[in-house]
């Protein structure tokens, strides 16, 4: 798959997730196989007032690269101008979100909530189309409520107002990420415009991307909570190793996704991070439910590392 002259080399890619897809996550995505990576979204008016905050999320390894950065805003002007912004940084690929279902982000006008006004994104995506010299991607649901289920024609515009290519949720902002993803939303996305369509939702494999492919004709898979606790599902050769196989490659995953964690943050963050990751990394280990909890009590990089290894080598027990 090509985004503009972009080349995308693998059928899978990260899907962007707030405090979670940050640099350390998306190499270790990008090195299991993950044929793009998208930053985590970046308010408009944050990025171009210099917000601390805003600085850290725009932050990558070169190694990642092709890197999409994702914008999140209501605002024409101010989205054109943090566009700019982001090819300055260095971004291969500026994306919007359409598609963020959280009240906080809804209720101010911004994410799903663009797609209640088309018109109004059609201005938006105007701007950006203008101030992007590289390729304009967006991403959102199918709709915002089930009245309301209007992914294709927010597709069809924004393929008139010139975006390179489009990403589909199709679960509601009403649904957020509950229930079944109807993936025939997809399909009518991919069936009414000619610009690729990547599918994203219940997605847990590499065999169920293929099967996403096979049913719906996008032309590429987004993974996000998918991908939580198991980078290496980008990995096509993954499901082909033993067991063992599977479990020597996990430990070096992530031993290197704890190291990159605790390079790039501050010890505070690091510590947040690597409760968080190495929870999900739990998964299909023995007494994961005790590992857990003792992994949220500790109070250092070195101690929530040192639990869950006391875990890791305790147990040969993992599902792959």
């Amino acid at each position: 798959m090509k985004i503009g002259a972009v080349e995308i080399p693998a059928l899978a890619r990260l899907a962007p997730m707030a405090g979670i897809t940050n640099a350390p996550f998306r190499l270790i995505a990008r090195e299991c196989g993950s044929g793009l990576t998208t930053s985590e979204e970046m308010d408009a008016a944050a990025l171009l007032t210099g917000h601390p905050f805003a600085d850290a999320i725009a932050a990558y390894y070169p190694a990642e690269r092709p890197l999409a950065m994702q914008l999140l805003g209501k605002d024409p002007d101010l989205l054109a101008r943090a566009a700019e912004r982001c090819q300055v940084l260095g971004a291969d690929i500026v994306d919007l979100n359409m598609g963020c279902p959280m009240p906080k982000i809804t209720g101010k006008g911004k994410g799903a909530a663009l797609m209640r006004d088309v018109a109004a994104s059609a201005l938006i995506l105007r701007a950006l189309r203008k101030a992007a010299s590289v390729p304009l991607t967006v991403k959102i649901r199918g709709g915002w409520d089930d009245e309301h289920l209007n992914a294709v024609e927010v597709a069809q515009m924004a393929e008139a107002e010139g975006v390179d290519a489009i990403t589909v949720h199709p679960r509601t902002r009403s649904q957020r990420f509950t229930g079944k993803a109807p993936w025939a939303i997809i399909r009518e996305v991919v069936e009414s415009v000619s610009v690729p369509v990547t599918g994203n939702g219940d997605v847990h494999s590499m065999a169920e991307a293929r099967r996403m492919v096979a049913e719906t004709g996008c032309a590429s898979v987004m993974i996000g909570r998918g991908a939580l606790g198991s980078p290496w599902i980008f990995d096509e050769s993954f499901e082909t190793l033993p067991r063992e196989g599977q479990r020597d490659l996990k430990a070096r995953v992530i031993a290197r996704h704890v190291s990159l964690i605790r390079e790039h943050f501050r010890e505070k963050y690091a510590l947040i991070q690597m409760k968080k990751h190495l929870a999900w990394y739990t998964e299909g280990l023995g007494h994961a439910t005790e590992c857990r909890a003792r992994i949220f009590q500790t109070r250092s990089p070195e101690e929530v590392w040192e639990v869950f290894q006391s875990y890791w080598t305790s147990t040969r027990v993992l599902v792959a």
